[in-house]
């Protein structure tokens, strides 16, 4: 089996869950992983099953990561086993959005076939002292959430 795991990461927290998952799939066969700026060309040939996460940002997909689906024609992929997930906080997805979901529909677009609802993976958000701005530079992962990120993975139907 050939897996796909493409990212995009602002401050490291989604690529660390992109290689738990890589990691967690790695003896159900050859696994790639890929920052969305270096990803390779892809169509049907090319992989059995694609994930693909990103950071949420503005309600939805980073720029990076948008900038790579909008290069992915109309069914490019299509029947290709896919997944999402997202790096965002711990509050309602109507208020932070999700980027898991934009790139549900842009998959979708693509012609895949989506194995699993999207996923979120937290972060834990800075409390700066009093006058000063959040430092996303220092906000990390909620504990258990790379283990979280490899059981999902293990669980993807298709990856066992």
């Amino acid at each position: 089996m050939r897996i796909l795991v493409l990212y995009d990461t602002s401050f490291g927290n989604t690529e660390s869950v992109a290689r738990a998952i890589a990691t967690a799939l790695a003896p159900r066969g050859s696994v790639e992983i890929h920052a969305v700026a270096d990803a390779p060309s892809l169509d049907r040939a090319t992989v059995d099953l694609l994930l693909v996460g990103g950071p949420t940002q503005r309600h939805g997909a980073s720029e990076a990561l948008g900038a790579w689906f909008q290069g992915l024609p109309r069914d490019a992929l299509k029947d290709v086993p896919a997944a999402t997930f997202d790096t965002r906080y711990r509050i309602a997805k109507l208020v932070s959005g999700s980027a898991a979901e934009a790139a549900n529909r842009w998959l979708r677009r693509a012609g895949c076939r989506l194995i699993a609802p999207p996923e979120s993976f937290f972060i834990e958000r800075d409390a700066p002292p009093d006058g000063e701005k959040r430092r996303h530079q220092l906000e990390h992962l909620e504990a258990g959430e790379l283990e979280r990120a490899a059981e999902w993975a293990r669980g993807l139907p298709g990856a066992a």
